[in-house]
């Protein structure tokens, strides 16, 4: 029967009308208005999809030409309804026929139904942690938690640092100077910048400078690529990539349940350093996706939605159990 059904939509489908779109116009409360429709066919796709056609008020022989295009389509419309809700159907009762006759199918189906997305929320269901993960989790939502303060000692000697680590052998400018902008800070006072980032922002670029210190100098001097007229603050991007990561790995909640929070925690299990590694790969990479989308100043959101969506999906790979299994890692070897 399923043969059969598909047999007739196929020799349909060979004889359909083309796609294409028809475009209405309407005259409401004095205005004109137009809606489209879409007739049915599923070839010629590489006509345009919308045609536009000069509009004439006056009655003539199209008027009958449109009724009788529209009791066709109405047909033909019926035709397809009651061929799909045939196949459905049968389909529907072969599906049904597998699952209830075997046991050993919905038993593969188990275990990854309790790790599948619930609608279409991107969330899952909580992960077991150990409580190795748990301690480190903990001590990273701590981080998370302390706001820059620029009246610390201990804040103002890490932005000390920060600067002997980009400029080894530069002097030292006091706390606020012009000098800072040369790092990327947006004013004076680089304590301005922080906001949302907190301190964890400024350790995650002082781990970055001295971690992969050739791949920061290579950043914060802008020497890959062709570079835009107005380019991406070092210092400033690197706060937003702080807590764009948080974000995206939901740290701030009881237990992440998004698919990258998951895949973190995992990795989190295997380094300690986990989120400043992962800082490293999203900054070089969010460098790469600036050099291949050309971009401005303007356009640094866009860069750092298109980096989080990359990350994303090399998280979600099979085979990574380490930060330095991502894909984009390779970036920091450069």
């Amino acid at each position: 029967m399923c043969l059969d059904i598909q047999a007739r939509i196929i020799r349909t489908l060979m004889t359909s009308r083309t796609l294409r779109r028809r475009l209405h116009h309407g005259d409401v409360d004095g205005k004109k208005q137009e809606h489209m429709e879409a007739s049915s066919g599923l070839d010629g796709l590489d006509e345009p999809l919308l045609g536009y056609y000069e509009h004439d008020d006056r009655h003539s022989e199209g008027d009958t030409n449109e009724d009788l295009w529209e009791e066709e389509r109405r047909k033909e419309h019926l035709h397809w309804t009651r061929l799909f809700s045939q196949l459905i159907a049968q389909w529907a009762q072969w599906f049904a026929n597998i699952v209830l006759g075997s046991g050993s199918l919905i038993g593969r189906l188990l275990p990854f139904s309790s790790y599948t997305q619930r609608g279409q929320s991107n969330k899952l269901l909580p992960l077991s942690l150990s409580p190795l993960q748990e301690e480190r989790l903990q001590n990273l939502r701590q981080r998370l938690e302390v706001p820059f303060d620029g009246s610390r000692v201990e804040h103002q000697d890490a932005l000390k640092q920060l600067w002997r680590l980009a400029y080894p052998e530069r002097e030292l400018p006091s706390l606020k100077s012009e000098l800072w902008k040369e790092m990327g800070w947006q004013g004076s006072d680089p304590s301005t910048d922080f906001r949302g980032g907190g301190f964890i922002s400024l350790e995650n670029l002082i781990f970055f400078a001295q971690r992969y210190p050739e791949s920061f100098q290579r950043l914060l001097h802008k020497q890959d690529g062709t570079r835009a007229e107005w380019e991406y603050p070092f210092a400033v991007a690197g706060i937003n990539i702080s807590f764009m990561l948080a974000q995206m790995l939901d740290l701030q909640s009881g237990k992440p349940t998004s698919l990258a929070g998951i895949r973190f925690l995992e990795l989190l299990g295997e380094d300690e350093m986990a989120f400043d590694n992962l800082y490293c790969v999203a900054f070089r990479m969010m460098d790469a996706q600036w050099l291949a989308k050309r971009a401005s100043y303007m356009e640094f959101n866009d860069v750092l939605k298109s980096t989080r969506t990359q990350l994303e999906r090399e998280l979600a790979l099979e085979d990574v159990i380490n930060v330095r299994d991502l894909p984009a890692y390779n970036l920091l070897k450069r």
